[in-house]
């Protein structure tokens, strides 16, 4: 999709949960009261927008591209059709009736799937290991960011510790730790990372995938909207700290499933943290202490927030380096390089007809006018007094052997029509963006 449609996409998402909220509000003692209802609810709202805006323009928007990683330059006759030989020789017409393979160019990555947002790539064993390590070094830039914002507002996860403990525990698990972010992966950084990455339309039969310096504003822009999507200020601060580093290890690794692990594995984490530190306290010292962290003074979060400050500031450049050396271990060096700079188009080699010039002995000879011996170089003379007043037969043009490989030749592009691109900015982002911060605001104050 192209990226305003993936800010329509965001907007629907936005629109759909108010809905739902309305709903609720209205009708929700029809429903029973659980929270794995409401999660699944919450999940519903982001995956069933996106599968149904995925089906709409994905599909119309993938050009039709054969198989065999072939082309036709021209609509090719039916088999049974007699192939007519070219006028003066008896070469078959070679561009009309032979697909011709176009150098560098193989079958479409997206040909065979259903959706170009799903890249859940393989990656290596250890590149998951580096990723379980980056985990843990951005769990106190994290902490950090969710114990500013405890000085406002109350701990968004918190106020559903209970609900969460007196759930079974492999459910949970599944819910927050699984089924969760494997769904906001595939919105986020599969579908709305992947539009403002793949930003621009179809010029000159091609498709750009990365345009002029957006890397550092599609990744900076979907993780400012993962963290709108949880509509409370508490987590939306630290998911925009998450946002950013999950989209640059789906660049380092080239997959999906980095995001999707270390997504899973800190809310796994998360969740096993939070069985744990209840069974612990509550056989030891019992249900007060629990109400008495519930309620921490200005100065104990200051101390939490010093302590952890020291240990983010030294955690956070290492975690920055495991990114960098899962880039060198997937072989993307270049490509997550070029996410900082300001790099030209560059395009993705999925063709309908690419302006590749024709082989020179497919181009039939025009002869306009009889030849005489001086246009007719490495011929030999023939007397003066030889008439010349029948033209001379063109020499025969041999058949084009396609089934050798063509060199590399470069893409001609018609300086004529530069590239058109897209904003990732758009008037249906700037109002969904209008609403969720509405909300937020008007959630804090009457909270």
């Amino acid at each position: 999709m192209t990226s305003k449609r993936a800010n329509w996409l965001f907007l629907t998402i936005i629109l759909v949960h108010f809905g739902v909220v309305a709903f609720l509000i209205f009708w929700g003692s029809l429903l029973p009261d659980s929270i794995v209802l409401n999660f699944l609810l919450s999940q519903g709202i982001l995956i069933i927008p996106t599968i149904i805006f995925l089906l709409i323009f994905e599909r119309r928007e993938r050009p039709s591209v054969p198989q065999t990683g072939t082309f036709m330059p021209n609509e090719p006759p039916a088999p049974q059709m007699p192939i007519k030989p070219m006028p003066g020789t008896g070469a078959p017409l070679v561009p009309n009736a032979v697909p011709m393979p176009m150098a560098g160019v193989q079958s479409a990555p997206g040909a065979s799937r259903s959706f170009e947002a799903a890249a859940f790539h393989r990656v290596k064993i250890s590149t998951l290991l580096m990723i379980t390590l980056c985990t843990f070094l951005i769990s106190p830039l994290v902490t950090v960011l969710n114990v500013l914002t405890m000085f406002f507002t109350d701990n968004a996860v918190a106020a559903l510790e209970g609900d969460i403990i007196s759930t079974p525990f492999p459910v949970m698990l599944f819910m927050i730790g699984i089924f969760g972010p494997f769904c906001e992966e595939f919105v986020f950084r599969g579908v709305i990372y992947g539009s403002y990455r793949r930003n621009g339309q179809y010029n000159n039969n091609m498709r750009y995938q990365k345009n002029r310096g957006n890397g550092i504003s599609a990744v900076l822009l979907s993780a400012f909207l993962f963290g709108l999507m949880h509509m409370n200020f508490n987590q939306a601060l630290y998911a925009f700290a998450i946002g950013i580093f999950l989209a640059l290890l789906v660049e380092a690794a080239g997959s999906l499933w980095a995001s999707a692990v270390c997504h899973m594995f800190f809310n796994s984490c998360q969740v096993v943290l939070m069985y744990v530190s209840e069974s612990v306290l509550d056989s030891i010292y019992g249900h007060a202490v629990n109400e008495a962290a519930e309620q921490l003074s200005t100065q104990d979060l200051l101390a939490a927030l010093s302590v952890y400050l020291v240990i983010a500031a030294v955690a956070t450049p290492i975690a920055g380096c495991v990114i960098v050396w899962i880039a060198k271990n997937e072989g993307r060096q270049e490509a997550f390089r070029e996410l900082f700079q300001r790099s030209g188009h560059t395009a993705v080699q999925r063709m309908q007809q690419p302006n590749v010039p024709m082989p020179p002995q497919s181009q039939p000879v025009q002869w306009s006018q009889p030849a005489s011996p001086r246009q007719m170089p490495g011929m030999p003379q023939p007397p003066r007094s030889a008439q010349w007043s029948q033209p001379i037969p063109p020499p025969p043009v041999q058949p084009a052997q396609w089934n050798q490989p063509m060199p590399q030749q470069p893409v001609q592009w018609n300086m004529s029509e530069p590239p058109r691109t897209d904003y990732l900015l758009s008037v249906p982002l700037i109002i969904a963006v209008v609403l969720c911060l509405g909300y937020m605001s008007l959630e804090l104050f009457l909270v």
